[in-house]
């Protein structure tokens, strides 16, 4: 899918549905809040959220006491949700509008959270932009934590196909720069309790 084409269809989602009126909501991050600690996160690294949109992670990481926090996603309208239901808080953030497959990272990070935007990137040219951001965005010994649907998870998400992936078929697909060091299986409830079954992997950049 074109830029154009991929911020728009987010930009619809995000400006006609609810926050809890999509498939992908979590009342509570608690796969994604428990990798970060695992990866050794305390309170001082900087952490970015790929395609965070209106997740509620990025107020668990401020609640809990992180203080290097940026959330990035294309839809302007998916950022101003969080920021709104974040209040005064919403100024201890960096927010970025921005594609992950053309954005230019103007500094590195020591954690890489993304869960479900790179399953969405179904072209090889898509996949290449995006690991070739993570690389210069992603601190050498840093970690990334990518979750996206499991080989027996949905084949598409609102309305788009998307790339299932196991652990080992991620790590050939980000490439020998990131060793993977943990993975686990999630099954997410919809807010409608039906049923996904995802992926998640954490990986050191090595060099």
């Amino acid at each position: 899918m074109e830029d154009a084409g991929r911020q728009a269809h987010w930009e619809n989602v995000y400006t006609t549905k609810g926050e809890n009126e999509v498939s992908w909501f979590q009342q509570s991050p608690a796969p994604s809040l428990e990798l970060i600690v695992q990866a050794g996160a305390t309170r001082t690294p900087a952490i970015i959220d790929i395609g965070g949109g209106a997740s509620r992670l990025v107020d668990n990481l401020i609640e809990q006491g992180f203080e290097d926090v940026t959330v990035l996603d294309l839809s302007g309208a998916a950022l101003a949700a969080a920021k709104s239901r974040l209040g005064a808080d919403a100024e201890r953030v960096s927010w970025i509008v921005a594609d992950a497959t053309t954005w230019e990272p103007g500094r590195a990070y020591d954690i890489w959270h993304d869960r479900a935007a790179f399953h969405f990137l179904t072209e090889a040219s898509d996949r290449a932009a995006y690991i070739a951001r993570l690389e210069r965005a992603l601190k050498i010994g840093g970690h990334a934590i990518i979750a996206t649907f499991a080989p027996d998870g949905p084949e598409k998400c609102s309305g788009l196909p998307v790339a299932r992936y196991d652990s080992a078929s991620l790590g050939r697909t980000l490439g020998a720069t990131f060793k993977l060091v943990h993975t686990q299986r999630h099954e997410h409830a919809t807010p409608w309790d039906s049923r996904q079954n995802f992926q998640f992997s954490v990986f050191r950049r090595e060099g």
